[in-house]
């Protein structure tokens, strides 16, 4: 096996268990290893560290998957974390529940590796070259324990391209989705699109806040932006909410939406779906006086890395604002941000900012989080990336 000397002082972070070794501490690698081998870490003094995935074009040089140097990382090692991971989910899966995420990749020793159970289908991400070259091992292992009806690849993401590899989006083995699919997630119907849909096809990293959020969402009025396929608005509708709008500016978003309505016969006089930008209709609803009781804003990640926290931070204050300025006294404002790099404190401290700007004073009620399908490594902060407010307009 290829051996990667570390620099000295640079094992620390490794023997606390942190899962990314940088291309700047390596020292001397000895052998040719191909991106995506399995590589042996060791310090400067030659003492064994972890086992991990090489990548020569990553700015994680090193993915490490094993810190006991008595393993080998063969077929028996990745049904281990995959039967592991699996069964630590499997209480999740209940005749009102049947969409959650089964491998959550570096929480779970698999680095690169998301796989979500939407109903009898699979949904993949591999965002990393050793999951790549193990897909094969991965994808049997995945039909012994599940035996589901398909295995679809949504390997698209732009993280792939940051380890060299392309674009992949079909099937991997079994039947086809269809063009949608039905999946249940606290009792709600959803139509969710596998192949085509936003990441794999669905969020479920936000089923505990639609919940909670819904549980104030009866006869009040609630806008719902960057809806997708309806989480929030089908959860305030639900619970008996008196009208529902819901902004997103995705043409597939607002058909799915307007479906999931229909499925769950909820009376569509509450429910007004509106396909645009969400700042542009925030600004229109402003200019046309209309106010609302709840305001949820769900971005996208704004903040792919550090480097874009600035202007991430603008993006997030200025969309904040526009929310905040739209509620009624005593109304509640529901903000989200999925952006790693954005820390709960840092995400405090914007939404005190687009408070100040709105010339409101607030209050934070509640704090969310994302659910217990995508756990967080304590030695891998960097994993805790969802996270909200619910605030109190005064």
């Amino acid at each position: 096996m290829v051996e990667i000397k570390l620099k000295r002082g640079k094992e620390k972070a490794v023997l606390q268990r942190h899962p990314w070794v940088f291309s700047g501490a390596l020292e001397k690698i000895k052998g040719s290893p191909e991106n995506g081998d399995v590589v042996k870490v060791t310090s400067a003094n030659n003492d064994f560290l972890a086992y991990g995935y090489y990548n020569n074009q990553s700015r994680v040089a090193v993915r490490l998957l094993e810190w006991d140097e008595s393993q080998q990382i063969d077929e028996n090692w990745y049904a281990q974390k995959i039967n592991q991971a699996i069964a630590s989910r499997g209480h999740l899966n209940t005749k009102d529940t049947n969409a959650y995420r089964l491998i959550f990749s570096e929480a779970d020793f698999l680095p690169g590796l998301i796989v979500d159970q939407y109903a009898d289908f699979l949904s993949v991400q591999i965002l990393s070259t050793g999951i790549e070259k193990a897909k094969p091992i991965i994808i049997s292992l995945l039909v012994k324990a599940l035996q589901p009806k398909g295995i679809f690849d949504r390997s698209d993401a732009t993280a792939r391209t940051h380890e060299g590899i392309t674009a992949e989006n079909g099937l991997l083995w079994g039947e086809a989705p269809a063009a949608f699919i039905a999946v249940k997630e606290n009792g709600i119907t959803y139509h969710i699109n596998i192949a085509e849909g936003q990441k794999s096809g669905f969020y479920c990293d936000q089923r505990d806040n639609r919940r909670l959020l819904a549980s104030y969402a009866k006869g009040k009025t609630v806008l719902d932006c960057f809806s997708y396929s309806g989480g929030f608005t089908l959860n305030a509708l639900a619970e008996g909410a008196k009208a529902v709008t819901s902004v997103d500016s995705s043409a597939l978003a607002i058909e799915t939406l307007k479906q999931n309505i229909t499925l769950n016969k909820f009376e569509k006089k509450k429910a007004n779906a509106i396909q645009s930008d969400v700042n542009k209709q925030l600004r229109a609803f402003k200019e046309e006086g209309k106010k609302f009781d709840i305001v949820v804003l769900d971005p996208p990640k704004y903040a792919p890395s550090r480097s874009a926290l600035d202007r991430a931070a603008r993006a997030y204050k200025d969309l904040n604002r526009l929310g905040l300025l739209l509620l009624e006294s005593g109304g509640l404002l529901a903000t989200f941000s999925c952006s790693g790099a954005v820390d709960i404190e840092t995400f405090k401290q914007i939404i005190a900012w687009a408070a100040l700007d709105a010339g409101k004073e607030v209050q934070v009620i509640k704090q969310f989080s994302q659910p217990e399908d995508h756990p967080v490594r304590l030695s891998f902060p960097e994993g805790e990336y969802l996270k909200g407010l619910l605030v109190r307009v005064l």
